[in-house]
């Protein structure tokens, strides 16, 4: 079948020829920069408390416990938007859903801004919260829905890997104008409330998700797109598409699914990696500030160490490109993690300040090669019919997790002290590989729908497939 011509309703459907288009094209190319963009300002927001609680202690005399009840109520605040989002993106369509959560938390962003007191900070960030992590599900879900198999893991990658520079960028801007003086913090939410702009774009240039279209039955709304999707790709490879592949059965899912025999094990698995995950991540990159500044850093000095340290997640994250496709994920997640677990070791016990700059710089570049993986890994296991729903039920377990975590990082560090917090955050990241290494699903370069249709055979084809196939 060639591009431009419509299937018929004997025909192949739009996922089987998305899925046999074998290069990305420049539609393609155009959502990933939007979603850079998207991923860029939400990613700077997710880390501006924690460039603000220095200031917050230096001038409203905040305590570490304080600062772990706020941080935990962001962290109650994904929970819930990882549900609604999740849910809501598989009903009401991915396009809208994201451009809505955008908003969402844009808004909160900035009436953080004006927060007078703890409490107001305490709702504020919840309901950012909220917005943030509904955002990160429905995007994930998009970009694994709207790009071929050989190269979604590559394009997830590229765009945390870019949008990963709204962390040293937040990181710096901090340095500027937290020690300004009692207000300075307030300008880290103003710039975190940036992500309205990208939500502007959405509204205008990205489209709905051809494979959730086609799940509604609405896949004549979505020919139109697919089909210059098609016209493109034999355009920029000179040949004609190859055939689709044997076409999946599309079917209403229900989130009951999650827990039937099929899907439980992969929730399961998925949950506590991301549990474990969250715990881990953010007991390290959502603490340094505070701690180093608790550790006797001065404002201006864990400010800027902490600044440095951020630099590391943008090549970090990019560095999972060239790979993310060739390795098998839950492989690959499986060594970063182990990897990550000794530095967060070494900086925790050996106080040096050069290891708090290099050790430092290296978990930050690590974790977020993990985030890339775990990213593209965590929509990709379940069906389309629950891509959202499962990628966050999953996820808000994860978000859960951390906002238990605000209190226990605390609690472990008014206790047992500062070397003592790393043991916690390593023995997260360790827990969270073996997990996957052990217990975790084949996916790479593999159909979405072979990974989640058929349990167990997965693995089998992937390596059969990449035995056969070079990388692309």
């Amino acid at each position: 079948m060639t591009a431009g011509h419509p299937a018929s309703p004997a025909g192949p459907s739009l996922v089987a020829r998305m899925n046999r288009l074998p290069v990305a094209t420049a539609l393609h190319k155009r959502w990933v920069w939007l979603l850079c963009g998207v991923f860029g300002f939400e990613l700077a927001d997710l880390n501006t408390f924690g460039f603000a609680a220095p200031g917050l202690i230096k001038y409203w005399n905040m305590s570490v416990g304080t600062v772990g009840n706020i941080t935990s109520a962001a962290f109650l605040g994904m929970f819930v938007g990882a549900v609604v989002g999740g849910k809501t993106a598989d009903h009401i369509g991915r396009r809208r859903a994201l451009i809505g959560s955008a908003a969402f938390y844009s808004l909160f962003s900035l009436v953080t801004a004006v927060a007078t007191n703890v409490p107001m900070l305490l709702v504020f960030r919840f309901f950012t919260g909220v917005g943030m992590e509904a955002m990160t599900v429905i995007g994930l879900t998009y970009v694994s829905e709207m790009y071929p198999r050989a190269f979604r893991g590559r394009y997830q990658s590229l765009i945390l890997g870019v949008g990963l520079i709204g962390i040293p960028a937040m990181s710096w801007f901090a340095r500027g104008v937290v020690p300004l003086g009692a207000n300075g913090w307030r300008w880290v939410f103003v710039l975190g409330a940036g992500g309205v702009v990208a939500a502007a774009l959405m509204v205008k240039y990205l489209p709905e998700s051809i494979r959730w279209q086609e799940g509604q039955g609405q896949g004549a709304k979505a020919e139109p797109l697919l089909a210059e999707l098609e016209a493109e790709a034999e355009a920029k490879t000179g040949q004609p598409l190859p055939e689709p592949e044997p076409d999946a059965i599309v079917v209403p899912g229900r989130v009951t699914e999650l827990f039937g025999r099929t899907y439980a094990r992969r929730t399961v698995v998925l949950s506590l990696s991301w549990i474990f995950g969250i715990l881990g991540f953010y007991g390290f990159n959502g603490w340094i500030p505070t701690l180093l500044v608790e550790h006797g850093y001065q404002l201006t000095q864990s400010l800027t160490y902490t600044a440095i340290i951020s630099i590391g997640a943008v090549p970090g994250g990019l560095f999972a490109w060239p790979f993310t496709d060739r390795w098998q994920r839950k492989t690959a997640l499986g060594v970063f993690c182990s990897l990550i677990a000794a530095l967060i070791l070494v900086y925790g016990f050996v106080p040096d300040q050069a290891v708090v700059l290099v050790v430092g710089f290296l978990v930050s570049f690590f974790l977020q090669t993990e985030t890339a993986f775990i990213y593209s890994y965590t929509p990709e296991i379940f069906p389309t019919r629950l891509r959202g729903a499962g990628a966050g039920f999953t996820m808000s377990l994860g978000r859960l997790a951390g906002f238990a975590g605000g209190y226990l990082v605390a609690a472990i560090f008014s206790g047992f002290g500062y070397a003592a917090v790393f043991i916690y955050v390593a023995i997260a990241m360790a827990g969270e590989g073996i997990i996957l290494a052990v217990f975790g699903e084949r996916t790479s370069r593999q159909a979405l729908e072979v990974i989640a249709e058929h349990p167990g055979e997965a693995g089998q084809s992937g390596e059969k497939m990449a035995a056969s196939e070079s990388a692309p």
